[in-house]
């Protein structure tokens, strides 16, 4: 596509743009980048309080791994969604706070965008890091899968910029669209295996006298595969079933043509609006 070869000839740009977003993210914070770290691992220590202490839910033992950790098991889904979560958040309102720079751009809008993906994939690659030590301090041989994680990073951050080009593109125009989409992905983190097993979800169900193939349907959402995929990698250490992989790279390359399809038709205006 023509915003594809726009965007490389503007690479210098698009990296100046990543580092300053990396650099004022925790600007003038003590800690600093630490909570990039201490996040996660706080949100992880809640969910594993009330999902495995209160209510009991037990994680499987990861086959052929043997690594049998609820904080671990969790960790591995976790982490990818707060990605996607945390991504989409801040790339909405990318378009709003670069308002200055977009009436006197002559690039490609969608850099700001694309730099924004771009800062927070460097971040889910340090935190993944992490986890990776701990699975080696825990006796797990990760090492040898982590080429097959940075393909998985690779997959979700294409599915992440598609939405986000379109989310942050529609809320120039629609200004409660960030409301809409902050609910939207409340709802999508428990419709994801994020803080309990896929086993948990019913096969069958019957619905007003119904027999609905639940976790057919549950499954239709790509980050169910996503994060399956993650702890199919690194808590069992396997690959992940090919079919599931392949249903999730169809949904990136979907959703980032489609975002950029919708992003160019809606930038002509963009000037005005911010």
């Amino acid at each position: 596509m023509a915003v594809i070869k726009k965007i490389f000839a503007k690479r210098e740009l698009t990296i100046n743009l990543t580092l300053r977003e990396l650099r004022t993210k925790y600007k003038r914070s003590v800690l600093g980048w630490a909570w990039s770290l201490i996040n996660p691992l706080a949100t992880a220590a809640i969910y594993t309080l009330v999902f495995s202490v209160f209510l009991k839910v037990e994680a499987p033992v990861g086959h052929p791994s043997g690594v049998d950790s609820f904080p671990l098991f969790l960790l591995c889904a976790l982490l990818p969604f707060q990605f996607f979560n945390n991504t989409i958040n801040t790339s909405i309102d990318v378009l709003l706070t670069n308002g200055n720079l977009i009436k006197k751009a002559s690039f490609p809008r969608s850099i700001f965008v694309l730099s924004s993906v771009m800062a927070m994939t460097l971040t889910l690659c340090i935190e993944l890091g992490v986890l990776a030590i701990i699975f080696l301090i825990v006796g797990s041989g990760v090492i040898q899968w982590l080429p097959m994680v940075a393909v998985l990073i690779f997959i979700e951050s294409f599915l992440v910029l598609g939405i986000s080009l379109i989310v942050s593109v529609w809320n120039v125009y629609f200004r409660d669209m960030k409301y809409l989409v902050a609910i939207a992905l409340q709802f999508l983190f428990y419709l994801t295996p994020v803080v309990y097993p896929i086993t948990l979800v019913p096969k069958q169900s019957e619905i007003f006298g119904t027999d609905i193939p639940v976790r057919a349907l549950y499954r239709l959402n790509p980050l169910v595969g996503l994060v399956e995929s993650y702890r199919a990698v690194l808590y069992d250490l396997r690959f992940p079933a090919l079919s599931t992989l392949l249903y999730v790279v169809a949904w990136s390359g979907a959703m980032v043509v489609i975002g950029f399809w919708i992003f160019g038709r809606s930038e002509r205006r963009l000037a005005e609006e911010v």
